[in-house]
């Protein structure tokens, strides 16, 4: 039988970092002048992106939206040492890997992603791990999980996309794969989960 694989989102999924996202977008804001309403921006990203809440708002002010990304990227870095595993995040790692299960990253966090897997001591449980720096366009676009079946030959049928937000979802619908997600949705490959732990169990009978 083809082997599984996942393929892991980060913040909000792996990572419990939307705190240190959120400070470091209000920095950006501050030093731009920008009003910063907190419950307002998390919805936004949790909706949509942090990118395209940065270009949205260099549009509005006639802002460069790069130079918006470089000083929020910078805040960010500044605050690696906030950002903590998500409850049962280890946990499922090392049982996925003792499953023989290949693990992937897919974040749309910067080169940065790798710091902090290295930091927490988790970078050791991945084949390979892609972030917006990697060349690929960004979800729901296929591209990057196109990349790792042809490359690691995975079979779509086992290959899983773990992710917190419908983005997350789309991007495995359009990928031909499954979704294991926070969230619920009408993608019949979707599984959804209420917490890490719970993606065991998904397993036990296959």
């Amino acid at each position: 039988m083809q082997k599984t694989a996942f393929i892991w989102d980060l913040d909000g999924t792996l990572l419990d970092s939307y705190e240190a996202i959120l400070s470091g977008i209000e920095e950006t804001f501050a030093q731009f002048a920008i009003p910063y309403d907190k419950e307002k921006v998390r919805e936004f990203i949790l909706k949509f992106s942090v990118q395209d809440l940065l270009e949205q708002v260099a549009e509005e002010r006639d802002l460069d939206a790069e130079v918006l990304n470089q000083v929020r990227a910078q805040s960010l870095s500044e605050k690696n040492a906030q950002v903590v595993l998500m409850p049962g995040a280890r946990e499922v790692l090392i049982w996925a890997d003792q499953a023989g299960i290949q693990q992937f990253v897919y974040t749309h966090k910067g080169d940065n992603a790798l710091t902090i897997l290295r930091d927490l001591g988790l970078e050791c449980y991945f084949t390979e791990i892609l972030t917006n720096q990697s060349g690929f366009a960004r979800k729901p676009s296929p591209e990057a999980a196109i990349y790792l079946l042809d490359k690691y030959q995975l079979n779509p049928d086992n290959t899983y996309y773990i992710g917190d937000r419908t983005l997350d979802v789309e991007f495995a619908q359009n990928s031909g794969i499954q979704s294991i997600n926070f969230l619920e949705s009408s993608y019949e490959g979707n599984q959804k989960i209420q917490a890490l732990e719970n993606i065991p169990y998904i397993f036990e009978d296959k």
